[in-house]
């Protein structure tokens, strides 16, 4: 008896779990399609420092900032002598 119900118990959990899919995928679509009115900017809205950039008194950094580039080197900068 089980032999039998088990191709209808899984019939049923594939056709649900195939609802379950275009459900979500609708909500993406439907998200997709609403137009953004307001400019590219942070979800608060206010512009985002980071702490590592201000000084003791809050304010931007004036000093010179170190940067590192993970990428490999185009340019040497040994000297060939």
């Amino acid at each position: 008896m089980l032999n039998s119900l088990f191709p209808l118990i899984y019939g049923a959990v594939f056709i649900g779990l195939l609802w379950q899919a275009f459900r979500v995928m609708g909500q993406g679509f439907g998200a997709a399609r609403q137009p953004t009115n307001r400019p590219s900017s942070d979800r608060t809205g206010q512009i985002t420092v980071h702490p590592e950039l201000l000084d003791q008194e809050g304010r931007l950094t004036e000093e010179e900032l170190l940067t590192v580039r993970f990428s490999p080197d185009q340019e040497s900068t040994e000297n060939p002598d």
